[in-house]
C-alpha cells in the first residue's frame, strides 16, 4: 500500500455566533419642563431635530403665535434645514444596512434551502429509503461524520423530496441532545408513536401489522450509556420477528457501531449500513460561501480572494461548512461596523466590501494569529502541516515505546515539544484531538474514545513502513524523523 502526503495552504482552522443588528439606542425624551433641557443652544442637533415650529434670530415670536400641533415646514435658513441637508449620508448608512442583513442572513448557519455537492451520499440515502423504507423492508442506516459536514442537512433535503413518496410512511425525527438522559427515549417514543406499556409496548408496536416506520435519532451518541443497552436494544428493533421499524442514525463518531456495540458485530445480521461524510473540501466550501451570496444578489460584497482564503484555512482543519459561513459573517459585521462609524461624512463615497485583512483579522481572533499569518503551500496541495506533525510524532512515539496505541496526552506532549524545537506554531489538546478525528476520517489514525480526552487512545490503521515512506521524502518531515522524539 502506497500513501501519499501532500500539504495544503496552511493547518489549522469557529463558530461564532450570528451578532444580527439590534435596534438602535433609545434617546431620553426631551422634557419641556426641565429648564436644563431647554438650555440646550438651538444649535444643538438634538434640539433642531425636534423643533416644530420655524424662529429667527432677529424676530422672536409674537403673542399671538402659537405652535400649530401639526408639523410645519422648517425654513431654509434654519439650523433643521441646514441638518436635513446631510440626509444622503443617513440614506446610504440605510441602505448599506440592508443590503448587510442580506448578506448576513443568508450566511446562516441553518439547513440551507439547497445543498451542494454530496451527490454520492444523497443517492446511498435515498436508495436505502426506495430499498428499505418504501418496501416496508426493516433496515438500518448509520450516517457519520465530522460536525459541519452536511450529514443532517443533506437527509433533511432527500426526505424533503420523497415527502410525497413517504407520506404512508410514519415518520419520526428525535434530536438526542435534547434529552435529560439516554432512556429518556423510550418514552419520549412512546408518546409519538401513541405506544403503552413502556419500552416493551414499543416493542409489540413495531412487530405489529401496521404501516413502515422511519426513525431518525440525530446526535445518536448521546444515548451512550453505562451498559450501552439504550443503543444495543434500538438497533436491534429493526431485526426482531415481523418488526416494520427503519432506523437512520447520525453522529460524529466513524466507529461507533465497531467501538460501542461490539454485539453487533456478533450477529451480523444486526449491523447497519455505513455512510460517512468527509470533511468539506477548500473549492466545495468555497462554492457554498458563493451560492449563498448569489441567493442574496451580493456577489460583490465579498472578494473572492477573501472567501478562497476562508475556504482554504477551514479546509485545512476542520472541513466545515459552519465555520466557515460564520467566519465570513463576522468579517461582514466589521465592515458593516466600520461602515457606520464613517456615515457621518459626507465626502465618503467609496463603497465598502469584505476583503482578505476582515477575514484574517476574524481568523486570528478565533484561532490565533497563526492561522491568519501563514500561507505556505500549492493550490494542488491538500494535506496540512499539523496533521503531517501529528503522524510524525505518532510513528516516533511507536518506534520508541512497546505499545502500538497512544494515550493523546503523550501524543500532545511530544507535538508541542516538536512545534516549539522547529518553531512551528502548536495547537492545543481540544484541536489536537479534532485534528485526530479527521485524521481518522482519512483512514490514517483510529481513536479509542475516553471519558477524559487526555486519555483518548489513538494508534495506526495502516503500516508503519507505508507511513514512512510517505513523509520521508518531504525535508521538514524527513529531518523529523531522522532526529528522533524531540528533548
Amino acid at each position: 500500500m502506497i500513501l501519499y502526503f501532500v500539504s495544503e495552504g496552511d493547518d489549522n482552522g469557529c463558530n461564532l455566533g450570528a451578532a444580527l443588528l439590534g435596534s438602535p439606542p433609545k434617546q431620553s425624551r426631551l422634557t419641556l419642563a426641565s429648564p436644563r433641557k431647554l438650555g440646550l443652544d438651538e444649535n444643538s442637533p438634538v434640539l433642531a431635530r425636534r423643533q416644530l415650529v420655524p424662529s429667527s434670530p432677529r424676530q422672536p415670536l409674537s403673542p399671538t403665535s402659537r405652535p400649530s400641533p401639526r408639523r410645519q415646514e422648517t425654513p431654509a435658513g434654519s439650523p433643521a434645514h441646514q441638518n436635513s441637508e446631510r440626509k444622503p449620508p443617513v440614506v446610504r448608512l440605510f441602505a448599506e444596512k440592508s443590503r448587510f442583513q442580506s448578506v448576513k442572513q443568508a450566511l446562516h448557519t441553518a439547513v440551507p434551502e439547497r445543498l451542494l455537492s454530496r451527490e454520492a451520499e444523497r443517492a446511498s440515502i435515498r436508495s436505502f429509503l426506495e430499498e428499505k423504507v418504501l418496501q416496508s423492508l426493516p433496515g438500518s442506516l448509520y450516517i457519520s461524520g465530522a460536525p459541519g459536514t452536511g450529514k443532517t442537512a443533506c437527509l433533511n433535503c432527500v426526505l424533503q423530496e420523497m415527502k410525497a413518496e413517504l407520506s404512508s410512511v410514519q415518520t419520526v425525527v428525535v434530536n438526542c441532545m435534547s434529552l435529560r438522559s439516554s432512556h429518556a427515549i423510550f418514552p419520549l417514543l412512546a408518546n409519538k408513536l401513541k405506544a403503552s406499556g413502556g419500552q416493551n409496548g414499543l416493542q409489540r408496536l413495531l412487530t405489529a401489522p401496521g404501516p413502515a416506520v422511519l426513525l431518525v435519532l440525530d446526535e445518536m451518541d448521546q444515548l451512550d450509556s453505562k451498559a450501552q443497552d439504550v443503543l444495543y436494544t434500538i438497533f436491534e428493533w429493526p431485526y426482531l420477528p415481523k418488526s416494520r421499524l427503519c432506523l437512520i442514525g447520525i453522529a460524529n463518531a466513524l466507529d461507533l457501531t465497531d467501538r460501542i456495540l461490539p454485539r453487533l458485530q456478533a450477529r451480523p445480521h444486526c449491523r447497519p449500513q455505513l455512510l460517512h461524510f468527509p470533511p468539506y473540501s477548500r473549492q466545495e466550501l468555497s462554492a457554498i460561501v458563493q451560492d449563498r451570496l448569489a441567493q442574496a444578489s451580493a456577489d460583490g460584497i465579498l472578494d473572492a480572494s477573501a472567501v478562497q482564503f476562508c475556504a482554504r484555512k477551514v479546509s485545512a482543519v476542520s472541513g466545515d461548512a459552519r465555520k466557515a459561513l460564520d467566519i465570513c459573517r463576522r468579517a461582514v459585521e466589521i465592515v458593516e461596523s466600520d461602515e457606520r462609524k464613517k456615515a457621518a461624512d459626507p465626502t465618503e463615497t467609496k463603497e465598502s466590501r469584505v476583503s482578505l485583512p476582515q477575514v484574517a483579522r476574524v481568523l486570528s481572533e478565533v484561532y490565533g494569529d497563526r492561522m491568519a499569518s501563514q500561507s505556505g503551500g500549492s493550490e494542488g496541495e491538500s494535506f496540512p502541516l499539523q496533521q503531517k506533525l501529528l503522524v510524525c510524532c505518532l510513528l516516533l512515539l511507536i518506534r520508541n515505546g512497546k505499545s502500538k496505541e497512544v494515550v493523546l496526552g503523550k501524543l500532545h506532549e511530544v507535538y508541542s515539544r516538536l512545534c516549539a524545537q522547529r518553531q512551528v506554531s502548536g495547537v492545543g489538546q481540544g484541536e489536537c484531538l479534532s485534528l485526530c478525528s479527521l485524521l481518522e476520517s482519512r483512514g490514517i489514525f483510529a481513536l479509542k474514545k475516553a471519558k477524559e480526552a487526555r486519555l483518548t487512545k489513538v494508534f495506526l490503521k495502516i503500516e508503519e513502513k507505508d507511513v514512512e515512506n510517505a513523509l520521508k521524502d518531504r525535508t521538514l518531515l524527513g529531518s523529523i524523523l531522522a532526529a528522533g522524539l524531540p528533548s
